[in-house]
């Protein structure tokens, strides 16, 4: 069986991801009797978006999933520095936070020597799997997954603009570039320069989808076999919070109460949506309800035979959850709370000790 892990965006809620992977490692470490195994050792082929593709990235480098953890702890608050209070301008209508943080960071992640001197190309043989990263190009307007599958119609090493060139920090700094909160990214193909940011506002925040299907589609030359006993598809969210009006009026929703809540409601819905394909043409192990129509698609799905099987780990507030967070507990949904870590480790790890079971793994 080969066995493919999916990361969702989702900012500083990639704490929640980071607590459900540090369950799945130590299980895997205890079924195997192996105290150094790491999910590079079990996973080949690992995708992410955003936040996604910070932790994706290092954990195909090889990096133990605590290490990652620490990361986003001693360092959240530097991923999501601010523009200075004597940069209005910039800080009102163009970004929030500084990229050069972020970057600096990334850089000394993933170089040839850890210094950040000799940059690491998506090439790298330090990659220790397949590795899949949701980009936008905002010059031209469309979704990149890119990968480092060196049988990829762009990865082709004779053509001047070969995405396997590319300095993997910069194709894990575009995935995170959200629209508002930073930059965008400047990238070098061939002798263009074209802007790219956060794979989040593509159809693949949640990026389960697309990586199974660059694993079986012929277009992107990878071709594994397909059926629920080849191919193992574990997708990790970042929390999905219902985003609702609740008691809110009509005649209260302006365009001010608008602006913020529908890009979170369009990504909200497309991840979902994107969950619910993959349970539809999958063999779907686990995964909470995705309505109370719907259900969670565990005994019914689609007829016919199944592409892979599926295991999809978030948690979910509706309801009454959601409205309760909505009054009381707000920041849980925002993408940059880094003060909401240590409420983001504590629902992570109740979550994961009572879902992840290691026949969801092997």
């Amino acid at each position: 069986m080969k066995r493919i892990l999916a990361l969702d965006g989702g900012g500083i809620r990639g704490v929640f991801t980071l607590e459900v992977l540090v369950q799945i490692q130590r299980m895997l470490r205890e079924y195997t009797k192996n105290p150094n195994l790491l999910l590079a050792d079990h996973f080949e082929f690992i995708a992410g978006t955003s936040t996604g593709a910070i932790i994706a990235a290092g954990l195909s480098w090889g990096m133990d999933v605590e290490k990652i953890l620490d990361i986003y702890v001693e360092h959240g608050k530097t991923m999501f520095q601010r523009v200075p209070w004597y940069r209005p301008i910039k800080r009102m209508f163009v970004n929030r936070f500084e990229a050069q943080p972020l970057s600096d960071l990334l850089q000394r992640m993933f170089s040839e020597h850890g210094d950040g001197k000799v940059p690491s190309l998506l090439s790298t043989e330090k990659l220790r799997t397949l590795l899949l990263v949701v980009v936008r190009n905002e010059t031209n307007g469309s979704a990149w997954p890119l990968t480092n599958n060196p049988k990829a119609k762009y990865n082709d090493s004779s053509r001047p603009d070969c995405n396997l060139l590319i300095p993997l920090w910069k194709v894990v700094r575009a995935s995170t570039a959200a629209p508002v909160y930073f930059p965008p990214e400047h990238i070098q193909l061939g002798e263009r320069i074209e802007i790219f940011v956060d794979g989040g506002i593509t159809a693949y925040n949640n990026p389960a989808l697309i990586a199974a299907m660059t694993a079986i589609l012929p277009c992107y030359n990878l071709k594994w076999e397909t059926g629920p006993e080849q191919i193992r598809l574990i997708s990790i969210g970042t929390i999905r919070i219902l985003s609702a009006g609740f008691k809110t009026e009509a005649t209260k929703m302006t365009l001010a109460y608008n602006l913020p809540r529908i890009p979170m409601a369009l990504m909200q819905g497309i991840a979902q949506e994107q969950d619910f394909v993959c349970r539809c043409i999958g063999q779907c192990l686990h995964g909470d309800d995705l309505d109370s129509e719907i259900g969670d698609l565990i005994k019914e799905s689609l007829p016919g035979p199944k592409l892979f099987s599926y295991v999809r780990y978030n948690k979910s507030y509706k309801g009454k959850e959601a409205e309760a967070i909505a009054l009381f507990d707000p920041d849980l949904a925002k993408l940059d709370a880094v003060q909401m870590i240590p409420r983001l480790r504590e629902i992570g790890q109740a979550y994961a000790e009572e879902n992840v079971r290691i026949e969801h793994l092997i």
